[in-house]
């Protein structure tokens, strides 16, 4: 009989450690081994009762969610999905919790119908047996530190000229962290502009770009209907929303924010991004997949190629949190570079040609 994933429950709310281990357990294959109220306690047993995997509040009192899971990472690979409430200080905090190393988010069930549905019990226990069994990199001392980072938030010397290429990156697991080893190491002035889906809930995809935004030399912001699609930007896809490229009447590039039906089971997608992108027949492309569970991007990249002989980057499996979206990827045979992540930035930046 196979062994069940072990799960510690660390909320300060006895009721939704009720609601969440009452879910994780009418699965058959999860055993919540144990709960902890505060920060305090989730570190006492941890080593008592050595999880598979640990879902963490950010907001608790005393020690908080985020100085907790420094110091799991001190004691423990296992790895931790931050659990999280739909509020302006709940979204900052999961952002740099999984900026920091956590693996993945879950939104915490609210209203009645939320608790008792379907659709939030499948998500919370296919994001625990997905994670079983992730490891975080060198134990988590690979953490991302702000110091180490370019300079950036300033903005300058974006340029206001002529847009010559698209970056399309597309990702998912792992994502918010990835993201902060690329989008900092890209100039601000280059002539191109970065669109980017992550799949994250509404909220807290604002918050990832306002993060992004203090570290980078690219003005990053949460894309907006009708806007203009500029070089030194990066725009990254709402929750809840697709996010396409489309052409004016007058030939511009603009963003177009739809909430038609969930591509992959995502909504927005990275396949719907790409293919608005191909669609366009914009001349010179990038396309990146990075960290992230599933196929989402390989065909959206297939047809960038298709439409413009686009240049295809993937992310290696050894830098990768969970290697779905990238192995997805390499299986079309249009990736024409496979990079660690830390390279990633770099290989943009030569296509592009222009300086650091």
């Amino acid at each position: 009989m196979a062994k069940k994933i072990g799960v510690l429950i660390v909320d300060d709310s006895a009721f939704m450690r009720k609601v969440l281990k009452d879910i994780m357990e009418s699965a058959g294959d999860i055993r919540v081994l144990g709960t902890a109220g505060d920060g305090a306690a989730a570190l006492e047993k941890v080593r008592e009762l050595n999880p598979d995997v640990i879902t963490l509040d950010v907001e608790m009192p005393g020690m908080d969610g985020m100085t907790c899971l420094r110091e799991l990472q001190k004691i423990t690979d296992a790895p931790v999905i931050i659990v999280s409430g739909l509020n302006r200080d709940g979204e900052r905090a999961t952002i740099e919790a999984l900026a920091a190393g956590a693996v993945d988010l879950i939104t915490k069930p609210t209203a009645l119908f939320d608790i008792e549905g379907e659709e939030k019990r499948n998500e919370i226990i296919e994001k625990i047996r997905m994670t079983k069994g992730i490891r975080r990199k060198a134990g988590g001392k690979d953490a991302v530190k702000d110091e180490t980072l370019p300079a950036g938030g300033g903005h300058e010397g974006r340029k206001s000229g002529l847009l010559k290429t698209l970056i399309a990156i597309g990702t998912s697991t792992g994502g918010p962290r990835a993201l902060q080893e690329v989008l900092p190491y890209i100039p601000g002035n280059i002539p191109a502009a970065v669109l980017i889906v992550q799949h994250m809930p509404p909220g807290f995809t604002k918050s990832l770009a306002d993060r992004l935004n203090t570290l980078s030399g690219l003005y990053v912001k949460e894309a907006e209907e009708g806007e203009a699609v500029k070089p030194g930007y990066s725009y990254v896809a709402p929750g809840d929303y697709h996010m396409k490229v489309v052409k004016s009447p007058e030939g511009a590039l603009k963003i177009k924010l739809t909430r038609e039906a969930l591509v992959n089971g995502h909504r927005p997608a990275v396949d719907v991004m790409m293919d608005s992108i191909a669609e366009t027949g914009f001349p010179d492309v990038v396309g990146v997949i990075m960290t992230g569970m599933g196929a989402d991007g390989s065909k959206g990249i297939v047809n960038i190629k298709k439409a413009n002989k686009g240049y295809i980057i993937s992310q290696d499996e050894k830098s990768c949190v969970v290697y779905g979206m990238p192995k997805a990827a390499a299986k079309t045979g249009v990736v024409d570079e496979v990079v660690p992540l830390k390279k990633i930035a770099e290989v943009i930046v030569k296509y592009l040609g222009v300086d650091h």
